[in-house]
């Protein structure tokens, strides 16, 4: 049930949280239906590379801690640290992602496979490198839905990106070679008020052609 409808103060009054209330716990069935909602973001030809690792254990915790660097307050207070990694082999998932479509009346069983000739073969062509750059990107989109999803449950959030990149997949279980870490998300109840930052004016930063 969402707590908060109200499009202006989710988006323009979320702030990045530091020190959460320890007493706030967050239900995984929660926690799955606030993960359902930020996988509705945009992927380039849909093929949704993000994959959560939402560590609300305290042993889970106790292992993560280490590796935030300067981020403890939030790893230690928290309701839950949510690991965001893109999946370098996300095309893998294209067959179950587009027959879902078919099955939904989303398009028909020659578009499906007029769409997965092309995508399929041009994702293999990539690089690791370039693969790195699309699944992050679309990772980070689906990172900010998440955290504006979070706000509308009540919750706060806090975006990380200090933390050991090279050892995050390995400690959690995951494959290195194949998932790359984007962002890890505090999420929980405040306890401090997050501060007001500045930004500056769209006239200075847009361009008209």
């Amino acid at each position: 049930m969402l707590k908060n409808n109200d499009f202006s103060d989710i988006t323009l009054g979320r702030r990045s949280i530091r020190v959460y209330d320890e007493t706030v716990k967050i239900s995984r069935e929660e926690m799955l239906e606030m993960i359902q909602k930020a996988t509705r973001a945009p992927s380039s030809v849909n093929l949704q590379p993000w994959r959560f690792v939402a560590v609300d254990s305290d042993e889970g915790k106790a292992k993560l801690r280490p590796l935030v660097r300067w981020n403890t307050k939030q790893n230690d207070t928290s309701s839950a640290m949510l690991l965001i990694f893109g999946d370098l082999q996300c095309y893998e998932y294209a067959d179950e992602i587009y027959d879902k479509a078919v099955a939904e009346g989303k398009m028909s069983e020659k578009e499906k496979n007029e769409q997965l000739a092309g995508i399929i073969p041009l994702y293999e062509s990539f690089n690791k490198e370039k693969m790195k750059k699309a699944v992050r990107l679309d990772s980070a989109l689906a990172a900010m839905q998440f955290m504006l999803v979070a706000r509308s449950h009540g919750y706060d959030t806090n975006p990380i990106a200090g933390f050991e990149h090279g050892q995050l997949a390995e400690a959690v279980g995951l494959d290195k070679e194949r998932y790359v870490p984007v962002l890890i998300l505090s999420v929980g109840k405040a306890l401090e008020t997050g501060e007001e930052t500045v930004r500056l004016d769209a006239v200075k930063i847009t361009t008209f052609l």
